[in-house]
Parts: structure tokens; sequence; C-alpha cells
């Protein structure tokens, strides 16, 4: 056998992956960079908390409506050609930061450009790579990139807090900005679009596998519109949608919105609360992993019951902990190996109900109800923590709704049993 046509050691498709992860966990460090700039801008400008926290909501807002819209835009122009322009968008928006004066342009540098560059390439980037790359190990790699997000936030936040302290909250933007144009070349000179566009086939697949041809015509945004269309007349994705408004509601809206306060609430310093908080992150990298490798092994609906019923007791444990650091500490360590879990199967199974090409989009739709239900859950719990005082039935309510969560995904896939017809 000719040694030059022996495939490569290395599939290309893991340099990919690597880019991918790598531009993950950089936005997810350009993301979580506003927290730390809220109480400077803040003590510089006179801005209100309110103006401030409306440029970082629009920005989450955006994060998760304009993913669908994505990765329409990814199967028609190029994943390659949407990253570099969303790592642009975001690497001119912040670097803009420094000269800013009014609070209009924090809304529109960091509410807008930053949102939406941020959107285009956050997690249906991930599920367009799997897709398109992998057919072997494909929940493993959604697990490995989806963790770039956790990495991002542990590695960027404790040296963007120095800078801010020793530098002042400008160098924190240049850096951040740095971070965003150094990430442009290597995507220009190692991402691909395709498989095909290096002469292999994704990993794991041995023979060409037909694919529907994506049409260059027509409007991207009515694409993705009839994408969600046509996935809420399947019975599977409309349970799969429920499930991931609970998810939302359960994870960023409450916990990653409500822990801190809460824990204040009962005496527990704000920075060792914080510290918590930022903690689940090293676990989300361990669960988000560990999911993805067990989603190629194990019925994805079955493990997602799992993990919403998990999720549901330690909801329902977590107000009966505050008054212990040990109890607290062992419901956080669970919890961040959970948060990000349910996503590999779920990326599994959509990609199994729509095919490779249609999942990032339908997957960008679940994503927007995410965050849907993570918005809802942070409006709702902080409405009833001001009308009886305590988080207790918010935590409870959360929790209940997690057990529902694990018995509604097990319903995917199971056929409703016809009625039989009536006797004459």
């Amino acid at each position: 056998m000719n040694d030059n046509a022996r495939p490569p050691r290395l599939h290309y498709a893991w340099i990919v992956a690597a880019v991918t992860f790598t531009t993950i966990l950089v936005v997810a460090g350009v993301r979580a960079s506003p927290g730390i700039l809220v109480v400077p801008l803040e003590a510089e400008f006179g801005w209100s908390r309110s103006t401030i926290s409306l440029a970082i909501g629009i920005s989450i807002l955006l994060h998760g409506a304009i993913g669908p819209f994505s990765a329409s835009l990814m199967n028609r122009y190029g994943v390659s050609r949407m990253m570099l322009y969303a790592l642009l968008l975001i690497a001119t928006g912040v670097s803009l930061t420094p000269f800013m004066t009014q609070s209009w342009q924090l809304v529109l540098l960091w509410g807008c450009m930053v949102g939406a560059g941020a959107g285009a390439i956050a997690n249906v980037l991930a599920v367009t790579i799997a897709a398109r790359w992998f057919t072997k190990h494909r929940g493993l790699v959604t697990g490995l990139m989806l963790s770039g997000t956790a990495t991002g936030q542990l590695l960027f936040l404790p040296l963007l807090a120095m800078i801010s302290v020793a530098q002042g909250w400008r160098m924190v933007s240049v850096t951040v900005a740095i971070a965003a144009f150094v990430l442009l070349p290597l995507v220009y000179f190692l991402m691909r679009d395709r498989p095909e566009d290096v002469g292999l086939l994704p990993l794991g697949d041995t023979e060409p596998q037909p694919r529907e041809p994506v049409k260059p015509h027509g409007n991207a945004f009515s694409e993705a519109l009839g994408n969600l269309a046509e996935g809420l007349r399947s019975r599977d994705y409309r349970l799969l949608a429920i499930s991931f408004f609970i998810c939302g509601a359960s994870t960023n809206g409450l916990i990653g919105t409500h822990l801190i306060p809460a824990c204040f609430d009962h005496g527990i310093p704000e920075v060792a609360a914080a510290s918590l908080l930022a903690s689940m992150a090293i676990f989300n990298l361990i669960g988000t992993t560990g999911s993805g490798w067990l989603s190629d092994r194990f019925d994805n609906r079955v493990l997602l019951s799992i993990y919403y019923g998990l999720r549901g007791i330690s909801l329902i444990i977590l107000p009966y902990s505050f008054e212990s650091f040990y109890s607290l500490s062992m419901v956080v360590v669970f919890y961040g190996l959970d948060w990000f879990a349910t996503v590999p199967p779920t990326v599994k199974i959509t990609t199994r109900l729509f095919g490779r090409e249609k999942a990032p989009v339908m997957f960008g739709w679940l994503m927007c109800i995410h965050q849907i239900g993570g918005f809802s859950a942070a409006f709702m719990a902080g409405t009833m923590r001001m009308e009886l005082g305590t988080y207790l039935q918010a935590f409870m309510l959360s929790g209940l709704m997690c057990m529902a969560g694990a018995i509604v995904v097990l319903l995917i896939g199971v056929k409703p049993v016809p009625a039989e017809p009536r006797a004459a």
C-alpha cells in the first residue's frame, strides 16, 4: 500500500475542534467581563446600575436570539466567514469601550455589538462543528467544545479582576479586545467549513454520506423561521423545548442570578458566595465533558432524565444547606457538575431528529427557549423574594419543575397510543 494514500494520523476534525474550543473560551471571557465593569462604570460616570444592567441584559438577549439565524447563515456562507465577522464585531465593540462618554454608547457597544457577535459564535458554533466533522465521538466533542464557556470564565475572571484593580477598567477592555483580535488569524488560517474542504470524511465515516444541498438563494431569516415551524410540528421537538425551558430556568435564571443574594440573606459574605459560584466553572468543565462521553454510549433520554431529576433534588435541598458552608459547598459541587450536562444529550437527540444540516439551527431555537426560561426564572424569583421575603418558594418551585422535566424527556420518541375506534 502506498504510504501517501494512508489517512493522516491526526484527523483535521480535531484541529477544527481545537480552534472552536479556543474561540468559545475567549468569547466566554469577553462576555464575563461586564460583571467586573459594573462598579467602576457606576463610580466614574455616575450611571445607574439599571442603565448598566440594560446593556448587559440586551447582550444576554441577543446571545440567545441570534443563534438560529447565525446557524442558518453558517449553512449558506460558511462557518469560518461567520466566525471572522463575529470576532471582528466583538473586537471592535470592546476596543471602542474605553472611549465611551455616554450611557447609550455602552448599550450600543456591549449590548448590541458584543451581544450579537457572541451570540453568532456561541453554542450553535459547537453544534455545527460537531455535526459536520464528527460521527464518532460526537457527544464527547460537543461536551469538550462547550466546556470552553466554563473554562473561559475560570481563566479570564480572576485575571480581569486583577487588571481592573491594578490598571483600571479601561485596561480590562483592552485586554479582551486583544484576545479577540488575536483569534482572527487563527481562524483565518486553520478553520475550514466542512471535511470535504480538506479532502476528508467526517471522523468515523468510511463512505461519503448523502446530504441535502444548501440552497444559495433565499432569505436566511425566513429559512430559520421555517425550521422553527418544522420543529414545532414535531412532538419530540416540543418535548425537548419544554425540557430546555426548564433547564434555563433552573440554571442561569435562578442559580446564576440569585445564588449570591440568597447566600447574603443567610449571612454568607458576598466574596465567599461569589467564590462558590465561580467554583462551579471547574465542575462544569468536568460535568459537561463527562456528559458528552456518556451521550455517545447510553440512551440520551435516560441521561437527561437523570440530570433533571438530580438537579431537582439538589434545588429542593439547597434552601436547607445555607446553614452550613460545608453542605452548601457540596450542593455547589454537584450543581456545577450538572449545570451544562444537559447540552450534549440534547444536541444528540436534535441531530438524530433533524440531521446534520438542520441540527444547528434547531438547537439555536432551543437555546432561545432556554434563555426565555432563564429570564422568566430570574424575574419571578426576584419578585417572589420581594413579596415573601425568602427564596424558599422559588427554589422549591424550580426543583419541582426539574422533576417534571425528568418525566418529559422520557416521553421523547414514545409514540402516543392511538385511540381505539368506538363501536357503532
